[in-house]
């Protein structure tokens, strides 16, 4: 039976539920004036939720003023009124407004509108949410997942939308990380496709998502697809999120290597130039605190939930070397992946984190095979860390080498990787016992997803860090790009009790229920280097 300190909202058909519920709604359905006020028709998003703070976003569709509305009763007596920032036409009319001061252990309200830049100062209709801070005295309880709206499989409203996320809001969660693919900017989606067992998958579309996207509009029109899901909206309202990105938010695959010459879909065959296109619309629909002038746009960041828990969100993409056949016997700036900024950065804090729990939030797995090369076997390039010939470290995993030796030697205990990007549930158990390269120590890494995508899978294992693979759910062999009628779409979630400190990570399907249980408990620390 789960704890009460969980059940933050323990009425979700009350009043309160109710109004929220609307309010969802009321931006999409308008009124008789809508012309004449701006309009939020993708409703809010609630992100990085740190002590004493979390990120508000929303989206307006004209030159307006965000405005945001806090309290600590649904009554909103006593609230806080911020004028936030303008959401303007260079940046898509979206905004964010950093909420500060908050006390820990509280639910919090908000009430988000914008108001148009006339005289009138004519207002939207308020979107209401809730969630709650992490306290001292909380257990904690947080979800993880990846890969939305790929291989053509989007929102199909007969199918009850992405409904996935309705499942896991019904957990509730105090965050989510987002593990990257949030959006699918290289995979056109059609009014309809065909699926297994002769069934139609049906989708709505927009003009933004029928083809590859190569302008910042088509970027940004991949978010924006995503937010017409009611069941998403409503997640984001209440649901707390750490975003980090992965390839298909830019294109699949890309690296230094990327080559679109052959490509007939793309006109831009000029892979920074989308890169560049493709940031500026994930840094705009990110419900993300950005870092500083420093590097605006850097994604690796840690969050802290206090003495239970510390999340590291890595960036395994925009720091990576080309995509190589990854056989090198020496690091180099062909075999960066995380690059050496990030990797120094990722020391120092494990080193110094004094959190029970040390969350690697990372958009690939370590030891499966991911090709970026299907015209040959073995392939010539890989896309991950592995290189599928089962030796000693060699290419990006010289790297993790360095990075999994160094964890060990300063005695950095409890780590456990949660990772997506395949499209299938699985557990494996990293044991130096039973790999070539054994300057480690053993952990875990658990992947889920995907989130309302195409089903593949299993992928093979790489020998060199030792993985076992304790579990798998995927696809029958032979049987690839399954929709999500074939139900074979995954989520985590992760529970942390305070008192014994254990961490259980299940691995949960469509409908939420458990596929995989995994308790761990928690390892005393050593004295440190």
């Amino acid at each position: 039976m789960r704890s009460q300190n969980f059940r933050y909202f323990p009425n979700p058909a009350g009043l309160a539920a109710a109004i929220v519920a609307l309010s969802l709604l009321l931006p999409l359905t308008g009124n008789a004036d809508t012309a004449d006020v701006p309009l939020m028709e993708q409703g809010i998003q609630i992100g990085d939720l740190a002590p004493g703070r979390a990120i508000i976003w929303s989206r307006a569709d004209r030159a307006s003023r965000m405005m945001v509305k806090y309290a600590f009763n649904d009554q909103f007596t006593d609230a806080v009124t911020i004028r936030g920032p303008y959401a303007m036409e260079e940046t898509d009319f979206t905004a964010r407004q950093d909420l500060t001061g908050l006390p820990e252990g509280k639910n919090i309200y908000v009430q988000v509108w914008f108001e148009d830049l006339t005289n009138n100062r004519n207002k939207s209709e308020p979107v209401s949410g809730h969630f709650h801070t992490i306290g001292k005295r909380d257990d904690i309880r947080f979800i993880w997942g990846g890969d939305t709206a790929g291989q053509g499989w989007g929102i199909n409203e007969s199918f009850g939308g992405m409904k996935i996320y309705e499942a896991m809001r019904q957990v509730e969660p105090q965050f989510f990380i987002q593990s990257g693919d949030n959006v699918y900017s290289d995979g056109p989606i059609p009014a309809s496709k065909p699926a297994e067992n002769g069934q139609v998958w049906t989708n709505l579309v927009t003009p933004e998502v029928s083809k590859v996207a190569e302008t910042l509009n088509e970027f940004r029109g991949r978010y924006k697809y995503n937010l017409l899901d009611a069941n998403l909206r409503r997640f984001n309202a209440e649901v707390p999120q750490i975003w980090q990105w992965d390839d298909h938010e830019v294109v699949n695959n890309w690296s230094d290597s990327k080559d679109l010459t052959n490509d007939s879909r793309y006109t831009v065959k000029d892979v920074p130039t989308l890169i560049a296109r493709a940031s500026r619309a994930f840094h705009e629909y990110a419900p993300l605190r950005p870092h500083d002038a420093e590097e605006s746009e850097r994604i690796y960041r840690k969050i802290s939930y206090g003495k239970l828990l510390d999340v590291f969100v890595l960036d395994m993409r925009s720091y990576r070397g080309p995509n190589t056949g990854n056989l090198q016997t020496q690091k180099s700036a062909e075999t960066a992946f995380l690059g050496e900024a990030q990797l120094a950065w990722l020391k120092d804090e494990l080193k110094h984190s004094d959190a029970t729990w040390k969350v690697i939030s990372a958009d690939m797995p370590i030891g499966l095979n991911i090709s970026d090369d299907f015209d040959h076997t073995p392939p010539q390039r890989w896309e991950a860390v592995a290189n599928g010939n089962d030796g000693p470290a060699a290419g990006r995993e010289l790297e993790i080498a360095d990075l999994l030796s160094f964890i060990k030697h300063q005695h950095v205990n409890n780590i456990v990787w949660l990772t997506a990007d395949v499209h299938y549930a699985a557990a494996h158990y990293y044991d130096p016992g039973k790999a070539q390269t054994k300057d480690f120590t053993p952990f875990w890494e658990f992947v889920a997803g995907p989130l309302n995508a195409g089903s593949f899978g299993p992928n093979s294992t790489d020998g060199t860090f030792g993985p076992q693979v304790v579990f798998t759910k995927a696809p029958p062999a032979g049987q690839v790009n399954l929709s999500p009628y074939a139900g074979l779409q995954f989520f985590g979630e992760v529970n942390i009790d305070k008192k014994s400190r254990a961490m259980t990570v299940d691995l949960k399907d469509i409908n939420g229920a458990t596929v995989f249980s995994k308790t761990l408990p928690a390892e005393p620390e050593q004295g440190r280097d």
